[in-house]
């Protein structure tokens, strides 16, 4: 039986390229389970490859009439050969090395004429512990969908009797609640009417935020800061990881009365500042992050997609980590508010409207003249909150990467697990080939911002940004009217 894609869906297929894939991935660190055998990453390999039935959407390939995607299809039989496979490397405690050849795997586009998932075992030759990378096209789902399927495969004790691999996890079948088909269809032309209706206001808005009119309002899309990580998306990525307590985020957070989200994206905003001004990078204005927003309702699982992604302009022309801070707050509560004052579903409009856009610059080759949406895009996913095996392997970490958007920039995925935020950082690396300096600056960033707290004088040193200073006096002090005025 063949499933219906959504148009949100359907726009991470026809927006893909070679040069830029659209699945998101996992690098999972596991422990081997003690008293094992020397082969046991070899006989893991050999059991998942006997789970040959899976269940949807790991069971479908996408069905197309002329490239343009209708549904997905199950297959008769899955390919296990392609989508299990195991490599070898020197030292899985290397990060460095891991990384490179996680970037290998990470650059490769899913075979679009199988079920698009693969599962890519690592051992090293010491076998001091294994890995997982994992990739999934985005079509199947966002962020959030995904983690919550990939949870069903792993369970808070070892498991050897009843493992089954996510592709595999037989799900309960949705309730469907009996609706009267002729009022849902004219609920859904009325939702269609209030979303367009809408987006015309949001186009209106950022109009006259053009025009130097309602600057409290989201950023005017393609006026983004040009920099070494945005422009043409070519074939190839750098990819890093890395880890903080998420229990001093969180402490962090409630001293300085922010949000989790608030304090990282000053964090990452700092981290990315000193990393290109290494690359002798200054701007005179903000950078932007491209944010995700998560468009479904408290306690919704649907699957598929249901996010929008819109521009916020981050910090600009201060030193002191706090006062950047309250800058990234205000700019981003006026994406809240203007999030509050639409329907969902004109935001998801609006981000098919400007990404298509950008991807049209991209397949013209023509985005490193065009401004980019956003430096950055930072997104964050809740975990599992306890200890997690797969199989009998303990889950040490897991890192998300996402895709690049097209425009470029660099993508910073965070997902909390077991109460440590396990951080993914991916680029294009036509520019930049290694991405570890700025995976420390990033924790440098974050040591600086919860000791400014109490060290009010301490400041980020010059990360180069460009200050215009103004001459002109907006308020002229008192004894100056009398001494003008006596004059």
């Amino acid at each position: 039986m063949s499933e219906k894609i959504t148009l949100l869906d359907r726009s991470f297929w026809i927006t893909e390229s070679e040069a830029n894939p659209k699945h998101v991935a996992g690098l999972q660190i596991l422990e081997i389970p003690k008293n094992s055998s020397e082969d046991y990453v070899a006989q893991l390999f050999t059991e998942l490859k006997g789970f040959t039935n899976a269940v949807s959407p790991f069971n479908s390939r996408v069905d197309c009439v002329l490239g343009y995607p209708k549904s997905l299809v199950p297959v008769d039989k899955l390919d296990m050969d392609y989508h299990v496979q195991m490599h070898e490397v020197d030292d899985i405690n290397n990060k460095p090395e891991l990384h490179k050849f996680i970037a290998i795997l990470h650059a490769d586009w899913l075979d679009r004429d199988k079920p698009l998932w693969q599962y890519h075992l690592i051992k090293d030759k010491e076998n001091q512990g294994f890995a997982i990378y994992v990739k999934v096209h985005h079509m199947y789902g966002d962020g959030a969908t995904i983690m919550r399927w990939f949870q069903q495969g792993y369970s808070e004790k070892s498991n050897t009797k009843n493992f089954v691999p996510v592709w595999a996890v037989a799900r309960k079948p949705k309730v469907r609640k009996k609706v009267n088909l002729v009022k849902k269809r004219l609920a859904g032309i009325w939702e269609q009417i209030v979303s367009i209706k809408d987006l015309i206001w949001i186009v209106f808005r950022l109009l006259l935020k053009l025009v130097r009119i309602n600057q409290a309002y989201m950023p005017v899309p393609f006026s983004g800061t040009k920099t070494i990580l945005t422009g043409q998306v070519e074939k190839g990525r750098a990819v890093s990881t890395l880890e903080i307590d998420f229990a001093r985020v969180t402490a962090l957070s409630k001293r300085l009365r922010a949000s989790a989200n608030e304090i990282m994206l000053c964090v990452f905003d700092i981290g990315v500042h000193r990393f290109l001004k290494d690359h002798g990078q200054s701007f005179d204005k903000a950078l932007y992050t491209n944010m995700p927003i998560n468009l479904r309702k408290p306690g919704e699982t649907s699957s598929g997609n249901k996010i929008a992604i819109v521009p916020v302009e981050l910090a600009h022309g201060k030193n002191d980590p706090y006062l950047r801070l309250r800058q990234i707050i205000e700019n981003h509560r006026i994406i809240k508010r203007a999030s509050r004052r639409s329907e969902p579903l004109s935001f998801a409009y609006y981000t098919m409207l400007i990404q298509s856009f950008s991807t049209l610059f991209e397949v013209l080759r023509i985005s490193d003249w065009i401004k980019p949406i956003g430096n950055i895009l930072i997104s964050n996913m809740p975990g599992p909150k306890n200890t997690m095996y797969f199989k009998d392997a303990k889950l040490i970490s897991t890192y998300p990467l996402s895709t690049m958007t097209p425009g470029g920039g660099v993508n910073i995925t965070m997902v909390t697990y077991n109460n440590i935020a396990q951080i993914g950082v991916v680029c294009c690396n036509r520019e930049i080939k290694d991405l570890e300096p700025l995976s420390q600056y990033f924790l440098e960033a974050f040591d600086m911002l919860e000791a400014c707290v109490d060290n009010p004088g301490l400041t980020v040193e010059d990360i180069g940004e460009v200050v215009q200073k103004d001459d002109k006096a907006i308020v002229i002090p008192s004894d100056l009217c009398k001494l003008a005025n006596n004059q």
